[in-house]
């Protein structure tokens, strides 16, 4: 008897559910209506793919978008899995041809569009079929208070009631509370019968940081993920051509996208994106609605999101493989007048809604205390207790130094209260500031004790802050102008004048004390970008996307374990049976030669009931991965490339791999990058020679501080190389 554990490893190559994939697939299959929430990512096509599979009927797939439907499409038909789709894009011959092919049942999914679906035509198609589930995916389109409602998806509650013998399926990856309540009141859903997976991605580190100058930014970002595929989220149209341009004047693999764009050349952009043809994609939020795929390593929003849902859904189009991927906000509070100016336009339940998305947003950006995973996982419902993520900006930073900075906040304090705690902080720091504007003259606020008071501090340093006394509980911030209040806290801290302690001026780039967690698997990254060459070789060849081939986890699992037979080749994730047949060969003609080559075994593949703890172990001991690709002739620059780190940590690698008893090749790399002069190098090797490697106190206190640590750190890796050849 064929099960859903089958479908799922023969067909599609995994040995393991995803979180609530399992009960979701059951729920369908036992024809009970559904509505699944996951994160992108989650997995949620598998959710009806495999029950459409064991289904005996039609399994119809309502998608808004025709990027996904073809790509979904594509990648069904790669695993032998009948699928076809009906759209705009269809010459009228391949349209009927598809039609004919769903009467005489020899598909298992349709993807159609929802306006496509509310015609008579594909009314009369589907009368003529057994439709057994009806999938509605991007579910929260169906609610007035979801950030992308849609009006034809409301019309879908008609179609569920002219098919009732069909189970239906609705999913999405962001939902509020109220949203969710909205679609199962739509569609008649019971309470029983939803499934809330975490919204955590646990593989994203998330960042936020003060936009600046952030061209300049934009491009030191870009550099730390050379060939790797990332989208840049831009607000408007004239940003996204003007940054696109800039990017590709300096060298960069870029597209631009956005709505202004004719047809051909947004749908040309899009495709030579999702075909690794362009590796940078800069877009409006147009782009990316049901964009499967899964090697997206970085998301940048060069302005600020609309929404916190929006925001969530636009950075988890990243690391969708499961392998690390790195988020950046870039956030000044310019962007927030801008988005406000617009928001001004608009009216009634509209605006107000709009205000009430982007004043969370803004709370979001602001705070510099909590991990960034609490406020986004509470925006839709759900307390994540983990004191520390390890995997965001706040979570990472060094602890700040705090100073007293008990005087200009009562200044500031004093301000709100004096100004009747009927504004925002701009207008605040202005009669701070000693301000003539308009307002400031109007409200005769420069008659009041603490106007100018505040003279010695910058704009920018007020503002700053202001946020820390907002974070910190002294000041309430609420309503539509971000009015400033005091609290209880700060009433009693004016009247005790107790001590507060914080930061009086904001860091350039707030120091990191360790690196982003990392979750992927030790892998040989020369032998990686061999499987990626010839995995783009095999989809051109195709005509389809490369992930359509594999996913980058697959090839990375391939350059971990080095399988050497279609047998253990098998038990990498992602390669299931037709796969096999289509590809095994060509992969293992690479991995083979390769391995030959440098003396490399193959691996043993933990199995799935330990494979998590498996993976951390193995993660421990990357610096054998680090040191090894060292030796093969890899640079230092190569290295921090390939594993996404800074230098310093791919120096404590070497400097394990070597403290392990492990050989080390004298690299000129690391003597190119010592800055000491040549003297003072001499006497650093001699005193590792004295003093040993162990420790680089020792050493430090016998050269009395001429040679700083990082210096000395490069000077050891030197001499133990040395001692080895």
């Amino acid at each position: 008897m064929t099960t859903p554990v089958i479908v799922l490893k023969n067909t599609f190559g995994y040995d393991t559910f995803r979180p609530l994939q399992r009960e979701v697939i059951e729920n369908v299959l036992a024809r009970r209506d559904t509505l699944a929430v996951m994160p992108t990512g989650g997995g949620k096509s598998l959710c009806y793919q495999i029950p459409a599979m064991l289904l005996p009927g039609l399994t119809v797939v309502v998608s808004p978008l025709i990027a996904l439907m073809k790509d979904q499409v594509e990648q069904l038909r790669a695993v032998g899995v009948p699928a076809l789709f009906l759209n705009s894009t269809l010459s009228p011959q391949d349209y009927a041809e598809n039609m004919d092919a769903v009467r005489r049942g020899e598909v298992k999914l349709l993807y159609v569009a929802p306006e496509t679906l509310l015609t008579p035509r594909i009314f009369g198609l589907l009368d003529s079929a057994q439709v057994d589930l009806l999938t509605i995916d991007e579910a929260h389109c169906i609610s007035e208070w979801g950030h992308d409602f849609r009006p034809e998806y409301r019309q879908l509650v008609e179609v569920r009631r002219r098919f009732p013998q069909g189970v239906c399926l609705a999913l999405t990856a962001t939902a509020t509370l109220r949203v969710r309540a909205d679609i199962k009141a739509s569609l008649g859903f019971s309470q029983s019968n939803e499934f809330v997976a975490s919204f955590n991605r646990e593989n994203l580190y998330i960042e936020v940081a003060p936009k600046r100058d952030p061209i300049k930014q934009t491009v030191r970002f870009l550099e730390r993920f050379k060939d790797q595929s990332g989208i840049i989220y831009c607000f408007s149209r004239k940003q996204v051509d003007e940054l696109a341009a800039y990017l590709s004047q300096k060298g960069f693999s870029v597209r631009p996208y956005h709505a202004g764009l004719e047809d051909d050349e947004r749908r040309r952009n899009q495709e030579d994106f999702i075909r690794d043809d362009a590796q940078i994609m800069v877009a409006t939020i147009a782009f990316g609605m049901g964009i499967n795929k899964p090697n997206v390593r970085f998301i940048l929003h060069y302005d600020l999101p609309k929404s916190i849902e929006g925001y969530y859904q636009e950075i988890g189009r990243a690391g969708r493989d499961g392998l690390p991927a790195f988020c950046l906000l870039l956030y000044n509070y310019s962007d927030v007048a801008k988005q406000r100016y617009f928001i001004d336009q608009k009216e009634g339940d509209e605006r107000r809604v709009a205000i009430q998305h982007l004043d969370a947003i803004v709370r979001y950006a602001e705070d510099e205390i909590n991990c960034r995973r609490k406020p986004l996982l509470a925006y839709f419902g759900e307390q994540y207790t983990t004191p520390k993520c390890n995997n965001c900006d706040n979570c990472t930073a060094a602890a700040p130094v705090l100073i007293d900075i008990t005087l200009p906040a009562q200044k500031f304090l004093s301000c709100v209260k004096r100004t009747g705690e009927r504004f925002g902080a701009g207008h605040v720091v202005d009669v701070l500031r000693g301000s003539k504007g308009e307002k400031v003259l109007k409200w005769e606020h420069d008659k009041l004790s603490t106007y100018g008071i505040g003279a010695d501090l910058t704009e920018k340093q007020w503002m700053h802050l202001a946020r820390q006394l907002v974070q910190m509980g002294y000041l309430d911030q609420g309503g539509e102008y971000h009015t400033l209040s005091l609290t209880d806290k700060a009433m009693d801290a004016l009247r005790k004048r107790s001590p507060i302690m914080g930061q009086l001026q904001e860091a350039e780039e707030r120091p990191s004390n360790r690196e982003a967690r990392r979750t992927e698997l030790d892998y040989n990254a020369t032998l990686f970008g061999l499987l990626r060459q010839k995995r783009k070789e095999l989809a051109d060849a195709a005509e389809v996307p490369p992930y359509v081939i594999f996913s980058d986890k697959t090839l990375v699992e391939m350059a971990a374990y080095f399988p050497q037979s279609l047998e253990t080749l098998l038990e990498i994730s992602g390669v299931g049976q037709v796969k096999l047949r289509q590809y095994g060969e060509a992969f293992l003609e690479v991995i083979r030669p390769f391995c030959e080559q440098k003396g490399l075994q193959e691996r043993p593949r933990l199995r799935a009931s330990s494979e998590g703890k498996g993976d951390r172990g193995e993660g421990s001991r990357r610096f054998v991965a680090v040191g090894e690709a060292y030796n093969e002739g890899e640079s230092i620059e190569d290295l921090m490339a390939a594993y996404a780190v800074t230098v310093g940590t791919i120096l404590d690698h070497l400097m394990r791999y070597a403290a392990a008893g492990n050989r080390l090749r004298d690299g000129d790399d690391l003597r190119a990058m010592i800055t000491t002069p040549v003297d003072k190098q001499e006497a650093a090797l001699a005193a590792f020679n004295e003093l040993g490697a162990a420790y680089l106190k020792p050493v430090f206190d016998k050269l009395e501080g001429g040679v700083n640590y990082d210096e000395l750190k490069l000077l050891r890796l030197v001499y133990l190389a040395s001692q080895a050849g």
